[in-house]
């Protein structure tokens, strides 16, 4: 029977804040966290794993009943990108339909997005969604010297900007098959639109960390 399994790519080396998917958010490691979404969306994942080529990883994402796929050497360089961890993964373990990518980085989710968006995900028989937020910033570019307003106009009011939307790495559902062929979303994938605080959070350094500290402890995951 083909699976639906979340993956967890926590690699044991990091530069800017070591050991940070096993720093203590909450009263959890990092990864636990992402460990225990998986887990409690039992109903659509039927087997959670973390690819980590640290025995300190390791042993934590067993303790919280992760299995563990040993994520070798030259697929955990700072350049490698997600997609080769999650092919490894596949061809480790196979018997995989549709694959959930959660970050490590991205630790608090709204309670009910995975189960919203798997719903999309299969009524829409794609082979790719992700998650998505609106950013209402005022952006431009700088040419030489002179500052060029990308998605406005000087004098345009925030609320009048034109929707624009990012990445937020909280959420990736994709089909095995786009993973071998080493891609995780295209311009095909569905965009699935997460406003909340949480989508704010991407951990890569202390003052990263530090306001998802200050988010925990003030935002609830309705």
């Amino acid at each position: 029977m083909l699976k639906t399994i979340a993956i967890i790519p926590a690699r044991g080396d990091s530069k800017r804040l070591p050991n940070k998917n096993i720093k203590m958010l909450g009263g959890l490691p990092l990864l636990v966290r992402s460990i225990k979404y998986a887990m409690a969306n039992s109903n659509i994942i039927d087997e959670v794993y973390v690819s980590t080529d640290s025995i300190n990883i390791k042993e934590i994402a067993l303790q919280y009943g992760a299995k563990v796929v040993d994520r070798p050497k030259h697929l955990s360089g700072d350049l490698e990108p997600t997609v080769s961890a999650m092919k490894h993964v596949l061809n480790a373990i196979g018997d995989v339909e549709t694959m959930v990518l959660l970050q490590p980085t991205n630790p608090l989710r709204p309670k009910k997005m995975l189960e919203e968006a798997f719903k999309i995900f299969n009524d829409n028989k794609v082979q790719s969604l992700f998650t998505v937020s609106r950013d209402h910033k005022k952006l431009g570019k700088i040419d030489g010297k002179q500052y060029k307003p990308f998605n406005y106009k000087i004098g345009q009011r925030s609320q009048d900007l034109e929707p624009l939307y990012y990445e937020n790495g909280l959420l990736y559902i994709t089909k095995a098959s786009l993973i071998k062929e080493d891609i995780i979303f295209n311009e095909k994938s569905i965009p699935f639109i997460v406003n909340h605080k949480f989508a704010e959070i991407d951990i890569d350094t202390q003052a990263d960390f530090d306001y998802a500290e200050f988010v925990l402890k003030n935002y609830n995951e309705e």
